[in-house]
């Protein structure tokens, strides 16, 4: 039998799960849960001037959209108001931003100065609170503003991302 007893009972992991040589689940002091899309999440403390949001990812292979969203709240009946929503559309080369404040939509954002996602490839968002604005960043290249349309910044505590993408980290 090839290997050393340490080896066969060395913790493997496999699957994002810990096994032992038997298979049986290990339990670990970590739990990371896995960023599945559709994901929602909360924003502790809502946002505010200074605060930043980190969405990392891969774009999929064939994608058509995907969307980043931050909102007051996960209502759904009534809908959440949101504070900016960010969708890039592949077949436009788009990346649309927009706001709804009690189930209206207000007037869509679209001038970009090039459209910065590529499929099956990674990116990086940074959605930059500031006083006035949001300021968004991809792959640390700045690339457009968006005013606020809802005052209470603290409000705004949910993100919520969906689309063609795989989520590697959240910050």
């Amino acid at each position: 039998m090839a290997g050393t007893v340490a080896e066969r009972d060395a913790l493997k992991i496999e699957d994002g799960h810990l096994n032992n040589s038997l298979g049986s689940p290990v339990q670990a002091d970590v739990y990371f849960p896995r960023l599945i899309v559709p994901f929602c999440g909360h924003i502790k403390g809502g946002m505010r001037p200074g605060k930043k949001i980190l969405v990392m990812g891969i774009v999929d292979l064939n994608p058509e959209s995907f969307g980043i969203s931050l909102t007051c709240g996960e209502s759904e009946d009534p809908p959440a108001d949101v504070a900016i929503e960010l969708k890039a559309v592949f077949t436009e080369r788009q990346f649309v931003r927009n706001s709804c404040i009690a189930g209206e939509w207000g007037e869509e954002q679209s001038s970009i100065p090039y459209f910065p996602f590529i499929p099956d490839q990674p990116f990086r968002v940074e959605i930059l609170c500031e006083h006035p604005r949001f300021r968004i960043f991809v792959d640390g290249h700045q690339l457009f503003d968006f005013y606020h349309r809802i005052e209470t910044l603290s409000a705004i505590d949910t993100i919520k991302i969906n689309g063609d993408l795989q989520l590697t980290k959240l910050g």
